[in-house]
């Protein structure tokens, strides 16, 4: 059978698991360079994708015109002009499915992402929990092209490079040679976010380094308030929220020396650019396969697994078993700022 020359790539959301296609593209674009990417997602996260050849995103505006079946009858009908032959599904949920089955109709094959739902569920159970290390979400991805016949060594892929920084950014970061660590103190869930308490101690502490600038990352309303406000609490401390757009960001992010984050976006996005990243777990635990890319185990700080031997109790934290409100307590913010002095030298 003739592989595919033109491959609909389709992920819809969430930022984190958006950000993490971006190694498996790249590594996919290094190899095969003559094949051609649409990529299927929102707008919003084109700039993550701008430095790959060959990748061109199409929106999907499934609250608008793309609504229902009926307006993803018509987004296929809009895929298939661009004369795609193939199609690596990243996401496996409804929407995805009924593009399948148009796709299907007109004869385009079309592979799946592998969720590992049963080895999941095992994972999270309270009761006969197996806890092992499941395959990490960035080689599942590259299983579906395999199965396209464009198999992909994510050993040898090279990360993004650092970008130049736009004027407006340097007008936000100042000048200076101090080391510049990023923040991102919030997820989508409550249960994946530090402490504000314990996370401000962390800042107060950082405070007492002569040669550290901090970068906070947030979006939304309250987030942007709130780093605002601690931007006036710590003299190190600048809040880009609100001042900087994605792609901005995008270019802030691969300048800074370490980030830490959370189990979220921010630090799958620091990853692609080969930062090193100091995630936070909660409720959730690296073992279901969202670590950030390339990262050590030494970079995960995780709660105290004696004290609450069922974590992790699901695999995007949403829920929060009685007794476990307050895993993340358990993360000493002495621990953490020793591993951001260790990780920056």
């Amino acid at each position: 059978m003739k592989r595919p020359e033109h491959i609909l790539v389709i992920r819809l959301s969430a930022m984190g698991d958006v950000a993490m296609m971006v190694p498996v593209l790249k590594a996919f674009t290094e190899k095969y360079p003559d094949v051609k990417i649409t990529l299927l997602t929102r707008s919003f996260f084109a700039p993550m994708f701008k430095e790959l050849r060959n990748v061109s995103v199409f929106e999907a505006e499934v609250n608008g015109r793309h609504k229902g079946v009926s307006g993803l009858k018509k987004l296929s009908s809009e895929l298939l002009d661009l004369k795609i032959d193939a199609v690596a599904d990243l996401h496996n949920v409804l929407r995805s499915n009924v593009l399948r089955v148009f796709f299907k109709l007109k004869g385009l094959p079309v592979k799946q992402l592998d969720k590992g739902r049963k080895e999941k569920k095992a994972l999270t159970r309270k009761e006969n929990k197996i806890f092992v290390q499941l395959k990490p979400t960035h080689q599942r991805y590259a299983e579906v092209f395999e199965k396209l016949g464009y198999p992909i060594n994510l050993e040898r892929v090279e990360l993004l490079p650092k970008q130049k920084l736009p004027e407006k950014v340097r007008q936000v970061t100042g000048s200076g040679t101090e080391k510049w660590l990023g923040i991102a103190p919030f997820a989508q869930h409550a249960s994946k976010a530090y402490p504000e308490d314990l996370m401000k101690k962390v800042l107060q502490e950082l405070q007492k380094e002569q040669n550290l600038k901090i970068f906070l990352f947030g979006g939304g309303k309250e987030e942007t308030g709130k780093l605002a406000a601690w931007e006036k609490d710590f003299p190190n401390v600048i809040s880009v929220a609100g001042k900087l757009d994605f792609e901005e960001e995008l270019a802030l992010i691969s300048n800074l020396d370490a980030m830490l984050s959370m189990d979220s976006g921010n630090g799958h996005l620091a990853a692609n650019y080969g930062l090193p990243v100091i995630s936070l777990w909660g409720l959730t635990h690296p073992y279901t396969g969202f670590a950030p890319f390339r990262q050590p185990d030494a970079n995960f700080l995780l709660p105290d697994l004696q004290k609450y031997p069922a974590i992790p109790t699901s695999i995007y934290g949403k829920d929060i078993p009685q007794g476990y409100e307050e895993v993340m307590r358990s993360i000493d913010p002495q621990k953490v700022v020793e591993k951001v002095k260790e990780v920056l030298g």
